[in-house]
C-alpha cells in the first residue's frame, strides 16, 4: 500500500428502535430511532489518481455515478474546494436492500477516507453538513455508538450507552423499496409508539433480555404486507432456542434476533444458511465507520 493510500471500515447498523410518524410537509416522515453499528462491514480503498473513479467488488450492476461513493466524494469536493481525485475500490459484504445501511456507511466511509486521502481539515459537524445532502442515516455512521436521532431520522440527540449483543441476521430473498415501505406505512393506522425511554433504561442497565424485550419497528406491518418473506424470516427468527428478542432491520428486508451467546448466533445463521437465506452470526460494535490504515494517522 503506498504512503497516500487508506483503508476505512465501513459497518452496518441496525435501529434497535425505529418509529415512523406522519408524514412532514416536506414530503418525509417523523423518525425517532435508535441506531447501533453491528460487525458485518464493507471495505473502502483509496489509491492515488488524478481522477475519480470507483471499483465494486463484486460488481453491483448499477452506474458507477448512482452509488453513493462517488456522490460523496463530489459533495466532499465541492464542500472543500478542489478537484475531487482517487481511485475507489468498494468490497461489499453488507447486502443490498436489506435496511442495514451498507450504502450510507460506504458513503459516510468515503466522506472519513478521503478528508485523510486529501489531507484535508474538515469539522465533524461540517462533514455531518454534507453527508445530510446525501441520506438521513449518513451522520450516525461518523459518529457511532449507540445514538438517538429525531426529526426526520437525522437529527442527532444524543448518545446512548452501549453493549455488546449477540446478533444472528437473516435475509430473505425479498427487497423491499424504501418507497414503497412507506408508502404502505401511509395507508395504515399509525398507533403510540413506546417510546425509547425503556431501550435507553435496558442500554444503561446493560440487560440483554430487556433491550431485547424493547425492541420497536413499526415498519414492520408494511414491509411484511409487501413481502410476505420477510414475515416469515422473523418468525422464525423469534422461534429459534436462545433468542431473547427480534424485529426487522429498517424497512426490510432483513430481520436480526438478540441471542443469549455467539453460539446460538452462529448455530441459527448456520441453520437460515440452510433454509436458502443469507444470514451472518454478528455482534454489535461501539463505533461507525474508523480508519484502519492510511498516511499520516
Amino acid at each position: 500500500m503506498s504512503a497516500h493510500s487508506v483503508r476505512i471500515w465501513a459497518p452496518a447498523k441496525l435501529n434497535l428502535y425505529l418509529a415512523v410518524g406522519s408524514r412532514r410537509v416536506d414530503g418525509y416522515h417523523n423518525v425517532t430511532t435508535v441506531l447501533t453499528a453491528i460487525d458485518l462491514a464493507d471495505e473502502i480503498r483509496i489509491d492515488p489518481s488524478d481522477s475519480l473513479s470507483l471499483e465494486c467488488i463484486p460488481d453491483l450492476g448499477i452506474p458507477a455515478e448512482e452509488n453513493l461513493v462517488l456522490r460523496a466524494a463530489d459533495a466532499l469536493a465541492r464542500r472543500v474546494g478542489r478537484t475531487p481525485s482517487g481511485h475507489i475500490t468498494l468490497t461489499k459484504r453488507i447486502p443490498h436492500g436489506a435496511g442495514l445501511g451498507g450504502g450510507s456507511s460506504d458513503a459516510a466511509a468515503t466522506l472519513v477516507g478521503l478528508v485523510a486521502h486529501w489531507g484535508v481539515n474538515v469539522a465533524l459537524d461540517a462533514l455531518e453538513e454534507v453527508a445530510l445532502e446525501l441520506g438521513t442515516d449518513i451522520p450516525f455512521f461518523l459518529r457511532g455508538g449507540p445514538s438517538l436521532y429525531v426529526d426526520r431520522g437525522d437529527r442527532f440527540v444524543a448518545s446512548m450507552p452501549f453493549m455488546e449483543l449477540d446478533i444472528v441476521v437473516v435475509r430473505p430473498e425479498a427487497q423491499v423499496q424504501t418507497g414503497d415501505a412507506y408508502a404502505a406505512f401511509d395507508r395504515l393506522p399509525i398507533g403510540e409508539p413506546p417510546g425509547p425511554a425503556v431501550l435507553e433504561q435496558a442500554l444503561a442497565a446493560r440487560d440483554a433480555s430487556a433491550i431485547a424485550a424493547a425492541l420497536y419497528n413499526n415498519m414492520t406491518k408494511p414491509s411484511v404486507g409487501l413481502e410476505s418473506s420477510i414475515g416469515e424470516a422473523l418468525a422464525w427468527v423469534q422461534r429459534g432456542d436462545g433468542v431473547l428478542g427480534s424485529t426487522m432491520a429498517g424497512s426490510g428486508a432483513a430481520v436480526f434476533g438478540v441471542c443469549e451467546n455467539a453460539v446460538v448466533a452462529r448455530s441459527l445463521a448456520r441453520e437460515a444458511r440452510e433454509r436458502g437465506w443469507w444470514s451472518v452470526a454478528t455482534k454489535t460494535v461501539p463505533d461507525g465507520v474508523r480508519i484502519l490504515e492510511g498516511s499520516g494517522l
